[in-house]
Order: structure tokens, then C-alpha cells, then sequence
């Protein structure tokens, strides 16, 4: 299977349960059980995107500056500062642990 054969089928597999999406009843979207279980699936997808985005490379685990200012974004959320001070500040952490070559 080639890499457009596998674009192809993913697209159709994605327009397919965009489809199958109307075909659903409105009042099953209202039941909590139904809204607590979506909430929580963005969630994890949200959680494993940064957890591989974090430690991913080359096929491998790795742990370089990206760890250390996901730490500090972290840290930031949990005290509540502003969302473009966490980018900006974990940002600047990365750029200063690679400038000084305290990590790859």
C-alpha cells in the first residue's frame, strides 16, 4: 500500500463518518453520559498530541527542551497565568536551554 493509496482511504474513512454523523439523532447528543464521555475524549486526544509531540523523535523517545518547557507550561496553567504568557514563556525557556547548550 502506498503513502497516497493510505491518504485516499483515510480521507474517505474521515468523509464516511462525517456522513454517519447526520444520520445521528440530535437527543442522543443530548444525554450527560453521552457529553461527559465526549468531553473527556478531546481530552485525552489534546494529552497524547502533546505527549508525543514532547517526547517523539526519529521513531524514538527522547528528552531534550521541549520537556523542560512543557514543565514550565504546565507550572504556568496551574497557576492560572495568561495563555499567551505560557506560549511565550515556554517558548523562551526552549530557545535559552538550546542557545546556552544546556540540552540538545
Amino acid at each position: 500500500m502506498t503513502l497516497w493509496t493510505t491518504i485516499i482511504f483515510a480521507s474517505l474513512a474521515v468523509m464516511a463518518l462525517k456522513l454517519v454523523g447526520y444520520l445521528v439523532p440530535a437527543s442522543w447528543g443530548d444525554n450527560p453520559v453521552v457529553q461527559r464521555i465526549s468531553s473527556m475524549v478531546t481530552i485525552a486526544l489534546l494529552a497524547s498530541l502533546v505527549i508525543i509531540q514532547t517526547f517523539a523523535s526519529d521513531g524514538g523517545v527522547t528528552v531534550d527542551a521541549r520537556l523542560l518547557s512543557v514543565i514550565l507550561a504546565g507550572v504556568l496553567l496551574a497557576v492560572r497565568a495568561p495563555f499567551i504568557v505560557v506560549v511565550l514563556a515556554a517558548a523562551a525557556c526552549a530557545a535559552a536551554l538550546r542557545f546556552w547548550g544546556l540540552v540538545p
